[in-house]
């Protein structure tokens, strides 16, 4: 039977089934990248829910897995070499089941790396963007009588939102293929409409690429699951 007692995170969150890969996670946009992602590629794995309400998130047992006390974080016990492997960074994440499953990510060496680019460009300009969107315009940041900083944000969502509703003409997905790079970047912008309330905001409706492939991403019983995965 496999052993993870030498994680501390396996004392706050015991392991009922330690043969499968742990998730520690909670439904935000980062989060069920790596849901969805388990659920499309059909890996066994066993989910925690890391309250940020119990700021469980600042645990030394979480922060013993996740350096940077941010969620997901995953531990497999059949990581390379047959060794445990704790991982963190979403896209670190899914790159590395995209690589262990052989799934959503390109052998083609060219596809690949464009696969690799829409990826960062998600975690280094949406994720960062949309989610000030969502301070400034949604959560505490809504208080602010100073609205500049609210608008520096608003502009370049819709900048971002310009660049990929321009890369999306034609093309059904980011890439050749469904990929990696769809299940990072269109969980943030279902967020950024739906969470944030910021539809009208950010002029959405005039982005109709996207508007399309965000439909169809929605549509896949894998997202539908992976949106509300840990419960």
């Amino acid at each position: 039977m496999t052993d993870l007692s030498a994680f501390p995170i396996t004392r706050k969150w015991p392991a009922q089934h330690p043969e499968r890969l742990q998730l520690y996670s909670l439904p935000t946009p980062n989060g069920v990248k790596v849901s969805i992602m388990l659920e499309e590629i059909g890996l066994a794995y066993e989910p925690h829910k890391v309250s940020f309400d119990n700021d469980d998130q600042l645990s030394p047992e979480f922060i013993s897995l996740s350096a940077n006390n941010k969620i997901p974080a995953i531990l497999d016990p059949n990581g390379p070499g047959g060794q445990p492997l704790p991982l963190f960074e979403s896209g670190a994440i899914l790159q590395y089941l995209a690589e262990k499953s052989g799934q959503l990510l390109s052998q083609d060496p060219a596809t690949r790396y464009q696969t690799l680019q829409w990826l960062m460009f998600q975690m280094g300009g949406i994720g960062p963007m949309f989610g000030q969107v969502g301070f400034f315009h949604f959560f505490a940041g809504k208080e602010y009588e100073d609205k500049r900083p609210r608008d520096r944000y608003v502009n370049e969502s819709k900048r971002l939102l310009g660049v990929l509703d321009r890369h999306l003409q034609g093309r059904e997905w980011m890439v050749d293929e469904y990929s990696i790079a769809d299940i990072a970047i269109f969980p943030w912008v279902r967020n950024l409409v739906e969470r944030y309330n910021a539809r009208e905001l950010v002029g959405f409706d005039a982005f109709k690429e996207v508007q399309r492939v965000l439909a169809t991403f929605l549509e896949r019983p894998a997202v539908q699951r992976g949106l509300k995965i840990p419960g």
